[in-house]
C-alpha cells in the first residue's frame, strides 16, 4: 500500500510534518523529546531522549502500520494518550498520512466528553486502555470506529497494538500532499462558557503558527522547551526545539510540584517554557522562599487567562538578563491574536489595570487584523464597518488572519454565532481571511493600537443602571490585600441583574473575620465609578476553574452558588 503524495503540479504540499523532516534532516542527532524514566540512588532524575531523527523514523514506522491497518486520509481519528513520545510520534504519522486527529481533554468529565465524541463520528481510536474500556462501554458513541488501536497493554478488544507497529523496519513515508485548506486536526475548545465544541484546524493554521511562533519570539532550532501544556508541546519538534517532558500531571497545573519544575528547567537548561497562571504562581512562590534563579531561560509564556502582575513579578525575579514573560493572548478558534511582555505590563499597563481599564493583552501580531464591534449575542452573517465602534469603547473582540479557523465542524449554530464572513468585493481576500472569528471577549483599543481585555461577553452582568464587565470590575476588589482573586457574577436576569462579587481569600486570611472584611470591601468597591453600584458580597472557598489551565474561573457556576446563597 502507497500513500497519497503525489505532489500536484504548480502545488505546494502545506503540512506540518514537513517541518519535522527538515528538522531531521538539519539536525538529526539533536534530541527531540526527553522524559524522565526513573531517579538515581541520590533521587536524581534519570532521563532518555529520542533524536530528531528518531522522532522522524518512528512517525514513519508508526505511519505505514496505521495506513495498512486503515487510517486513511481524511479519517477523523481519537487520539487518548498521556504526554510522552509515542504521543509525539503518533500526531505527526497522522499528520504524514494526512488523517485529522482529534484531540480532547479528558479531564472535562467522561459524560461531556463522551458527547463531544459522539458529535464527531470518528472512524479510528487511539488511545491506552483506560480509554478503550470507555470506547467498549459506550457503543452508541463510538459506533462509527473501524479502527482501534491500543497504547499499551491490549485487553480482550482486539484491534491492533502500536507497539507492534514500533517494532516494524523502518522505511521513509512520504507526507501526503495535502494543501491548506485540507483538514489537519480536531481541537476541543474547554467549554468555560458552554458545551466544549471541536474547532476545525487546516493545515495553513498550523503552518501559520509555527511561522508566526518562530518570526516574533525569535524561536531557534537548537532551544530547549518545558511545556507544561500538552498540545503546545506538539509545536515544538516543528520549531526544531528539544521538548522535554515534564513531571506533572497536565490537568492539574495549579497543584504542580514546583520542585519537579525547577529540577527539568536546571537539569536541561531550558530556553523556552509554557505555563498556566495557575502554575507561574506555585513555582514563583516556591522560587520566592527558597531564592531560586533561573538563568538559562531566555522567554516564557503564560495563557489560559490574564497573568495577574503580581505574579508576573514575582517570576520575572527568577529570570536573567533580557528574559520576559510574554503573555499572548487568543482562543482554540484563533492562535495567537496578539502578545504583551511582562516589561510592558509592569511599567506601565499594571496601574491602569488596576484602575479598572482591564487588562492589556498588547498589540495583535504581524498579519492578523483586529477590531472591537458593537455587542449583541445575535449572528451577524456579513462583515460590514458600520459594526465598529471607536476606539475606547468596550464591544467585542474581532480577528481574522492567518490563523483563524473557518467553522466547529461538532456545532453549525456555534459556526454561525462565531463567524462573520467578509466581502471579497476588493479582490485582496483570500481564504485566509475571508472570516472575522467573534472571540467572545469584551474589550477596548487604546491610541497606540493595544487590546484591553475586559472579560467574556456571556459574563457581563447587565442591570438597570448600565452594564458591568467582570475583569475591570474585579480588579477593583482584588486591591485588597485579603483577596486571593475576586469574581463578579450576575443574579437575575438581564437588564435587570443583580451584581454579586465573589471572593477567594488568601489562606491566611481565611479565618478573618467576614463582617469586617465585607465592610472593607464595600468601602473599597464605594470610591470607584465602575463598583459603586455592588453591594452584595459572598465568600467561597475555592473557585471552580477549568482543566486546561486552572485558570479561567467558571462563572457560570459561580452565578448558580451566589442565587442559592441569596435566596
Amino acid at each position: 500500500m502507497t500513500p497519497n503524495a503525489a505532489v500536484r503540479e504548480g502545488s505546494r504540499t502545506v503540512n506540518v510534518a514537513v517541518h519535522l523532516e527538515e528538522m531531521a534532516r538539519c539536525q538529526p542527532h539533536q534530541p527531540a523529546i526527553v522524559w524522565r524514566t526513573g531517579r538515581d540512588r541520590r533521587g536524581r532524575a534519570i532521563y532518555r531522549h529520542w533524536t530528531f531523527e528518531q522522532l522522524q523514523q518512528q512517525s514513519d514506522r508508526y505511519a505505514w502500520g496505521l495506513l495498512e491497518a486503515g487510517v486513511e486520509r481524511g479519517l477523523r481519528t481519537i487520539l487518548m494518550v498521556r504526554p510522552c513520545p509515542q504521543l509525539f510520534a503518533l500526531v505527526f504519522a497522522l499528520f504524514k498520512i494526512g488523517a485529522v486527529p482529534v484531540l480532547i481533554d479528558p479531564g472535562m468529565g467522561r459524560d461531556r466528553m463522551v458527547d463531544c465524541l459522539r458529535a464527531v463520528q470518528a472512524g479510528a481510536f487511539i488511545g491506552l486502555p483506560l480509554a478503550h474500556l470507555l470506547r467498549i462501554t459506550h457503543p452508541g458513541a463510538f459506533g462509527s470506529v473501524r479502527v482501534a488501536v491500543t497504547v499499551g497493554r491490549r485487553w480482550f478488544w482486539g484491534g491492533h497494538s502500536l507497539e507492534a507497529f514500533g517494532a516494524r523496519p523502518w522505511r521513509p513515508f512520504p507526507p501526503a500532499a495535502t494543501d491548506g485548506d485540507d483538514p489537519a486536526a480536531i481541537i476541543f475548545t474547554t467549554g468555560s462558557t458552554g458545551p466544549p465544541k471541536g474547532v476545525l484546524y487546516l493545515h495553513r493554521i498550523f503552518d501559520a503558527q509555527v511561522r508566526m511562533l518562530r518570526e516574533h519570539f525569535g524561536i531557534a532550532p537548537g532551544e530547549i522547551d518545558l511545556p507544561t501544556f500538552p498540545l503546545f508541546s506538539l509545536f515544538d519538534p516543528a520549531l526544531g526545539m528539544t521538548a522535554v517532558i515534564p513531571e506533572m500531571d497536565p490537568t492539574q497545573p495549579a497543584r504542580v510540584d514546583p520542585r519537579r519544575i525547577i529540577e527539568a528547567l536546571h537539569d536541561h537548561q531550558v530556553t523556552n517554557m509554557f505555563g498556566s497562571p495557575a502554575l507561574l504562581d506555585r513555582v514563583s512562590k516556591y522560587g520566592a522562599a527558597h531564592g531560586i534563579r533561573l538563568p538559562s531561560l531566555r522567554r516564557v509564556f503564560s495563557a489560559g487567562a490574564p497573568a495577574p502582575p503580581a505574579v508576573l513579578e514575582r517570576f520575572s525575579r527568577m529570570l536573567a538578563g533580557e528574559a520576559e514573560i510574554h503573555t499572548p493572548y487568543g482562543a482554540t478558534e484563533a492562535l495567537p491574536v496578539a502578545s504583551i511582555g511582562s516589561r510592558e505590563v509592569l511599567g506601565e499597563t499594571r496601574f491602569r489595570s488596576a484602575g479598572g481599564a482591564g487588562t492589556c493583552v498588547g498589540r495583535p501580531l504581524p498579519g492578523m487584523e483586529v477590531r472591537i464591534i458593537r455587542l449583541t449575542d445575535e449572528p451577524i452573517d456579513c462583515w460590514s464597518e458600520d459594526l465598529v465602534l471607536p476606539p475606547g469603547q468596550i464591544g467585542e473582540i474581532v480577528v481574522r488572519g492567518p490563523t483563524v479557523t473557518p467553522e466547529y465542524c461538532t456545532d453549525s449554530r456555534a459556526t454561525r454565532l462565531a463567524k462573520i464572513r467578509h466581502p471579497a468585493g476588493d479582490g485582496r481576500h483570500t481564504a485566509t481571511d475571508a472570516l472575522w472569528h467573534r472571540m467572545g471577549d469584551v474589550g477596548w483599543m487604546d491610541a497606540a493600537g493595544r487590546i484591553w481585555f475586559c472579560g467574556r461577553k456571556a459574563h457581563r452582568v447587565v442591570t438597570a443602571d448600565g452594564t458591568l464587565f467582570t475583569v475591570p470590575c474585579e480588579a477593583i476588589f482584588n486591591q485588597h490585600s485579603a483577596v486571593r482573586r475576586s469574581a463578579l457574577v450576575g443574579v437575575g436576569r438581564p437588564p435587570n441583574q443583580q451584581p454579586v462579587i465573589c471572593i477567594e481569600l488568601e489562606p491566611e486570611h481565611r479565618k478573618t473575620d467576614r463582617r469586617s472584611l465585607t465592610t472593607e470591601l464595600l468601602d473599597l468597591a464605594h470610591r470607584h465609578d465602575l463598583t459603586r453600584n455592588i453591594t452584595a458580597v459572598l465568600f467561597h472557598p475555592a473557585f471552580p476553574v477549568d482543566i486546561r489551565h486552572n485558570a479561567k474561573i467558571f462563572r457560570e457556576k459561580l452565578a448558580v452558588w451566589a442565587e442559592g446563597r441569596l435566596r
